[in-house]
């Protein structure tokens, strides 16, 4: 049975077909003092599979919350999957004195939990926190789907040379174009300096491929360079569209034709699924 926490509800349906599992029936709660209480009133399963995009600390909580009602049902084994996890870009200490707030919440993650995956986490080490088995699905090549199908000698590009397989695995799918990426400098903690690549893209159609799109500040950045070299049409692709604040705008501003991402969290340019790779796991 699939027990979904309350930014996952859509992603949980679907998984839910994939799999030709019974979605189970949960209902989230807030208390006065703030508390709160995501609770499975009817369970029938050997198996719990919670699925939980941890978004915020009240998602955080919602999954051990229902990692543990699965427990107090009897269920046998308990499967978490993180379509997008939480402090995963914390994977280290920054400075003197801070937690490595990713290995934090894997390990109270997997106090209630048999095994653990998670899609396109920011950095794959971070599955070596968990105390349980953990491991990350990839679902990059989703991107290619939403795409037009009458691109213009496209090129897919990173914003750094760290996300150029997410690049290079969406022209694989999409099956057509090159790849490049722009060389990005961090000045401060919200100031970033991007330098456009060699690629010619004159008249071309580019594809800016990311694992997560935040503020948008790093995305519009790079679509503003590409405009001021005659680019044709610029999609931007991600697997976890955070949009945090006004990034949308932003990148409407910048000139952006569409945005796509998926649904490891919801939002209205999630226009495709990860269940398939989710439940080719499971």
């Amino acid at each position: 049975m699939i027990l979904s926490g309350s930014a996952s509800q859509s992603l949980a349906a679907t998984l839910a077909d994939e799999l030709n599992e019974p979605l189970g029936f949960v209902e989230y709660q807030s208390f006065p003092d703030g508390e709160l209480l995501a609770s499975a009133p009817d369970f029938e399963a050997h198996r719990a599979i919670v699925v939980a995009s941890t978004v915020s600390s009240d998602a955080h909580l919602e999954l051990l919350q229902l990692q543990d009602a699965a427990r107090e049902w009897g269920a046998e084994e308990v499967v978490t999957v993180l379509p997008y996890m939480g402090y995963s870009r914390q994977d280290k200490a920054f400075d003197h004195g801070q937690p490595i707030s990713a290995r934090a919440v894997a390990r109270a993650i997997s106090s209630g939990t048999d095994r653990v995956f998670t899609v396109n986490p920011h950095e794959e080490s971070v599955c070596d926190f968990f105390d349980v088995p953990a491991k990350s699905i990839d679902a990059a090549g989703r991107l290619a789907d939403p795409l037009p199908d009458d691109l213009i000698d496209p090129v897919f590009l990173s914003p750094d040379e760290g996300a150029l397989d997410i690049a290079e695995t969406v022209r694989n799918v999409y099956g057509d174009g090159v790849t490049d990426y722009f060389e990005k400098k961090r000045l401060s903690g919200t100031e970033v300096e991007m330098t456009p690549s060699d690629t010619d893209v004159t008249g071309r159609d580019v594809v800016i491929t990311d694992d997560i799109i935040a503020t948008g500040s790093t995305m519009s950045e790079a679509v503003s360079l590409l405009h001021g070299r005659d680019v044709g049409r610029v999609f931007v692709t991600c697997v976890h569209p955070m949009l945090a604040g006004n990034a949308r705008l932003k990148l409407a501003n910048a000139g952006v034709e569409a945005v796509y991402g998926t649904d490891t969290i919801e939002r209205a340019v999630s226009q495709v699924s990860v269940a398939p790779n989710v439940a080719n796991r499971l």
